[in-house]
């Protein structure tokens, strides 16, 4: 679990008492203060922490029964105090003098099987979020000075950030039928797709197919690991926090699911989604207690589909009876929220 440490040194007195209601709301690790009457009236929950310095480069943070070492990075010197500190001890807190990530990621790198924790100073929430994911690791902690309880509040939430696994089902196809143009969506993500990986789409919101990504060769063309044919621009896309989107909302910079044949799933950024007119068909599929799940793609044998296991399934040469992975969604949608109102989907 990721973790924080708020700074309250250089928080004006006028902020003080609300940001640390928030910091023990939001059960905050620990707070770094140098009044030891804020220290004390702090509940069992968060740690108090003070402290003592050293050298101009390193100080103590005094955690009662622990010490964490701190080191300041601006040169060589510095960063192979970091890289011995992060080793060798339970606690390290680093802050970087320049806006690079690249010493962190070499600090990260050193400490990769060490059991200690690495703590970085971070400006901003932006920052933060950077951190965190470094070397798709990330530092174990951030310590940020808030300016005010809302930043507090969404520190937590960008603590909290991640995805939970997904309990995919196994559906059955019923019908193939094949249409004329329409307009279909290619997803070209930030990211490379396993080969069991792909989006979830559909064109009711109550049920998805997981769409395979290019990642399998295919003849005629090089793969493209980075996208998902997905399908027609109307369908649902399964996101982050059970929201979705239209497949036409998607641009550069939004933020889908990629997600396994075993339900795994993490958050993926969008680098450009593609529209083009091409011959589309749609895969009617029913789940075991008779729920049914429709996706409109690209009619054409190199757009796939995944089924049970991460087998992979070209939708032209689909049949009745074939098995595909998909998601139930109990929820219906407005503007991609989930809602418990009476909807019907045809």
């Amino acid at each position: 679990m990721k973790f924080a440490w708020i700074d309250l040194r250089a928080v004006p007195q006028t902020q003080l008492e609300s940001i640390v209601d928030a910091a023990i709301h939001t059960r905050m690790q620990g707070v770094l203060c140098d009044d030891e009457a804020v220290l004390a009236a702090l509940p069992p929950t968060v740690t108090g922490v003070t402290t003592t310095v050293v050298t101009e480069e390193k100080e103590l943070y005094d955690l009662g029964a622990d010490t964490a070492a701190w080191v300041d990075v601006h040169d060589e010197p510095s960063l192979r105090l970091a890289c011995e500190a992060a080793v060798a001890l339970p606690l390290t807190v680093v802050r970087f003098a320049d806006p690079t990530k690249i010493p962190l990621e070499i600090v990260l790198a050193a400490a990769d099987r060490s059991a200690g924790k690495l703590i970085t100073v971070c400006a901003d929430l932006e920052e933060a979020a950077t951190v965190l994911e470094v070397l798709e690791r990330g530092s174990d902690g951030v310590l940020l000075a808030p300016s005010d309880a809302g930043e507090v509040f969404a520190l937590a939430r960008l603590l909290e950030a991640g995805t939970s696994p997904l309990e995919l089902t196994t559906l059955t196809v019923d019908r193939i039928e094949h249409h004329g143009l329409g307009d279909r969506v290619c997803v070209d993500t930030c990211t490379h797709f396993a080969e069991d990986e792909g989006i979830l789409v559909g064109s009711y919101s109550t049920g998805f197919i997981l769409c395979c990504s290019e990642t399998h060769p295919l003849p005629y063309m090089p793969t493209r690991p980075f996208r998902v044919n997905a399908g027609a621009l109307h369908s649902y896309v399964l996101g982050p926090e059970n929201r979705t989107n239209y497949l036409s909302e998607l641009r550069s910079g939004s933020t889908t699911l990629a997600v396994n044949a075993e339900g795994r799933t993490r958050p993926v950024t969008v680098g450009r989604a593609k529209l083009e007119s091409r011959p589309l068909l749609t895969i009617t599929a029913r789940s075991a207690d008779g729920i049914v799940v429709s996706l409109a793609v690209q009619d054409d044998w190199h757009v796939r589909v995944l089924g049970p296991g991460g087998k992979v399934h070209n939708v032209t040469e689909l049949r009745r009876g074939d098995e595909l992975l998909g998601y139930l969604a109990t929820d219906q949608r407005h503007v991609g929220f989930p809602i418990g109102e009476f909807c019907k989907e045809n």
